[in-house]
């Protein structure tokens, strides 16, 4: 495979080939566009409308969007002889206070 997203992607369970071409495609574009919109990752009208006809279709499934990417997270832990730490955290901590000054959450040490 030529990709960071064809590897990870390679062993996706879609039930039919061309979702999976589809999901691989739209996975580099979302790649190489990271932080934008699909609109501007996808850089053209067709390709925007292949993404979100991809998304929409109940062929789809979030089972085999995350197939692939578990089975090369499972792969690449498999080559680790120590332990894994896994974080899975989307908390947002503001540290500003109402006047808009940044502060501490509270004191270290004595």
């Amino acid at each position: 495979m030529g990709s960071w997203a064809e590897d990870e992607v390679a062993t996706s369970e879609f039930k039919d080939e061309r979702l999976g071409k589809r999901f691989r495609t739209l996975l580099q574009q979302l790649t190489e566009g990271a932080g934008k919109s699909i609109s501007f990752a996808c850089q053209d009208w067709a390709n925007m409308k292949a993404a979100y006809r991809f998304f929409s279709t109940p062929r789809v499934s979030e089972e085999a969007i995350l197939s692939g990417p578990f089975h090369s997270t499972r792969e690449r832990a498999s080559l680790v002889d120590d332990h894994v730490l896994v974080l899975h955290d989307t908390t947002e901590i503001s540290f500003k206070h109402n006047d808009g000054t940044i502060g501490l959450l509270g004191q270290v040490g004595s």
